[in-house]
């Protein structure tokens, strides 16, 4: 085979068996990889990684990847898979009851659609007591005066970043960022015992006695054969997915009516405003919120259709509703007066995604519990939010489906059996991918539900470790008592 210089970007090399395909880049100091087996060493300081090798298949629509040893690099008490409102609870919980806990969230900072969603108001928080109630006095402590009167539910996201990383790290939460989950595996016993990842480090392992999915989406228990549901109908029609931003330029005093806190009549004023001047926001409850000093958060787009599992289809949703926010600004800024300085200083690093699947646990929430106000004996929380489905689609309405309003509401109790994947033991959920149907997660889904949630199931894992059994041996009261 013809050398190839070392130097060299090698991504395909010809061979006889077909296409042998490198995923990294080779070091200065490697050749590249004859016919033989691969080297495979990893060393994060030079830069080596672990090569791939695959075969390209005839048609050229598959590669057989040829297996390969993964690195195991961390074994934990509890590993939680997911870094936004309810992960962090989770972690936060399991290590004050005494577990080591690995914390693993594909961003670049903790919080998830608190701070890389820019989603700046947290819902159905006030009757919380515990983690929530102490991290929205960090909030309102912290942050700006705003903040204080809103008792931390209107929150700058840069604060929620510094106060989140402040409290794991204090609680011995070990923390890895800018990783994605990408598997999961099982014991002959349906036991979860590891996860894989991908980062800029490659394909790594990770070993832990007890697992957390606060993924939103439910990816670990996706990944560990979980079943699941999703949307609604027989076209499993998810809600829409939507884009924050920041904005500066304006004076609170000017736009007063314009501020969600100020009134419920706030968004409708802030919509006839958009259409007397030509404009047309996809979602028709248009939100502008103050944050602090001439610092204010929107939230004026709907994404329909868009498949939370599905990157092409995220990355074109997400193309679309920045240049939407751009347009809706612009347009507000050619009205003058108090918007003639109006700018973006940010739109959200990663759109918000307000369904994925929602993983069968040992207990369902159902419509039908919200409407009875479900009292439960094992209750982790009680949830107040309404029921609250965005528009499915273009038609009609574009800001409400209020036909799911139809069977009622009342508060009503999150067991702690909603927690526990039904199909696998060992994996506890947490956050928008517990067990219930369309319309109950419409309602829990917010973050003030989250985080209870998260603590609930963080400590669940803790105990279940120091007794020896799963979690869902546990009851609720069990958990609630120890240490």
């Amino acid at each position: 085979m013809e050398r190839i210089e070392p130097s060299r970007r090698n991504f395909l090399q010809a061979t006889a068996g077909g296409l042998i395909v490198s995923a990294s880049l080779t070091s200065a100091d490697t050749n590249a990889a004859e016919a033989g087996p691969a080297v495979r060493v990893a060393n994060p300081l030079s830069g080596d990684v672990l090569r791939t090798r695959a075969e390209l298949s005839p048609d050229a629509q598959v590669l057989r990847e040829q297996p390969r040893e993964v690195p195991v690099v961390g074994k934990s008490d509890v590993l939680v898979c997911g870094g936004g409102p309810a992960g962090i609870a989770a972690a936060l919980a399991a290590a004050r009851a005494g577990a080591t806990v690995q914390l693993i969230e594909v961003a670049g900072c903790l919080g998830g659609v608190w701070t890389a969603g820019l989603l700046t108001k947290i819902l159905d928080s006030e009757n919380k007591s515990g983690i929530m109630a102490e991290l929205l006095r960090a909030f309102s402590e912290r942050g700006s005066a705003i903040a204080n009167q809103t008792n931390g539910t209107v929150y700058d996201p840069e604060v929620a970043k510094l106060v989140l990383e402040e409290r794991c790290l204090q609680a011995g939460v070990k923390i890895r960022l800018h990783t994605r989950l990408v598997g999961a595996v099982t014991d002959s016993h349906r036991r979860v015992i590891a996860v894989l990842t991908e980062s800029k480090s490659g394909r790594e392992a990770w070993l832990a006695e007890r697992f957390v999915d606060c993924s939103g989406d439910g990816d670990l228990a996706a990944h560990a054969g979980c079943r699941f549901d999703l949307g609604v109908g027989e076209a499993c029609e998810c809600q829409p997915m939507s884009m924050m931003a920041l904005l500066t330029g304006l004076d609170a005093d000017k736009v007063r009516p314009y501020i969600r806190e100020t009134a419920s009549s706030a968004k409708s004023l802030l919509l006839s405003l958009m259409e007397q001047h030509g404009m047309s926001p996809s979602y028709r409850g248009p939100t502008l919120r103050h944050l602090h000093s001439d610092i204010f958060s929107i939230m004026t787009n709907h994404e329909y259709g868009v498949s939370a599992f599905d990157a092409n289809a995220i990355s074109e949703a997400t193309i679309r509703a920045r240049r939407e926010v751009h347009d809706l600004v612009s347009g507000l800024r050619h009205i003058g007066g108090p918007w003639k300085n109006i700018s973006i200083v940010a739109t959200a690093e990663q759109i918000g995604v307000r369904e994925g699947r929602r993983i069968r646990g040992r207990y369902q929430i159902t419509a039908d519990d919200l409407a009875a106000g479900l009292k439960h004996e094992q209750a982790v929380c009680t949830a107040k939010f309404p029921i609250d489905v965005h528009a499915l689609n273009t038609h009609g309405n574009k800001e409400i489906s209020r036909e799911f309003k139809q069977g009622g509401h009342q508060p009503y109790d999150i067991p702690y059996p909603a927690l526990i994947a039904a199909d696998v033991d060992g994996l506890l959920l947490a956050g928008r991918c517990i067990s219930g149907d369309f319309v109950a997660h419409s309602s829990y889904r917010v973050t003030g539900n989250s985080v209870p949630m998260g603590e609930a199931a963080g400590r669940a894992a803790a105990v279940s470790i120091q007794r020896l059994v799963m979690p869902h041996e546990l009851r609720w009261s069990e958990i609630r008592s120890s240490g």
